[in-house]
């Protein structure tokens, strides 16, 4: 199947759970269940395969991602089968375990952002946006807490949540 290269510029936020009907009620949003896996890789990448179940579609990709610096990294995705993603799950790193998350989708401001619901925090998540650049201010919606920002913070990545889950921070 295709694979496409980007560079993938995002901010990334520790927030409290929104009320998630305002989301469901916007144009274009969407919900899904996520189960992604972490796989060998060669030193300096980051290599996963996600499993994305929406209400009509399931979809699969391997992804490899070699960090750049804090806020981006170089992105290189296919899309995979399902019989493809249950032989590559057979070769989970060691050491990290699956990560399971809600993912909603959506529209603000001219700006996509995703918030990674996880089911072990009670009462935040995780929000990113993309950046078309470094210099793109993030207009931050009116109905999101924000904790903090996590940028470039290794623990709050999903490669390091793979391996230690960290504390909710509320």
């Amino acid at each position: 199947m295709n694979e496409k290269t980007q560079i993938e510029i995002e901010r990334k936020y520790i927030i409290e759970k929104p009320n998630f009907s305002i989301i469901r009620n916007m144009p274009e949003s969407t919900e899904s269940e996520i189960l992604q896996i972490y796989l060998p890789s060669e030193m300096g990448e980051t290599r996963r395969i996600r499993r994305r179940a929406y209400r009509d579609k399931t979809i699969c990709y391997e992804t490899r991602k070699i960090r750049i610096d804090g806020i981006s990294c170089t992105e290189k995705e296919r899309e995979i089968t399902p019989d493809e993603f249950s032989a590559l799950s057979q070769s989970i790193k060691e050491g990290t375990s699956p990560i399971n998350k809600t993912r909603f989708t959506f529209d603000y401001e001219g700006q996509t952002f995703e918030i990674d619901v996880y089911p072990q925090w009670q009462s935040s998540a995780i929000m990113e946006t993309e950046l078309e650049s470094r210099e793109k201010q993030v207009e931050i919606p009116s109905f999101i807490n924000i904790i903090r920002e996590v940028t470039g913070d290794k623990a709050y990545s999903n490669a390091s949540m793979s391996r230690e889950f960290p504390k909710e921070d509320i």
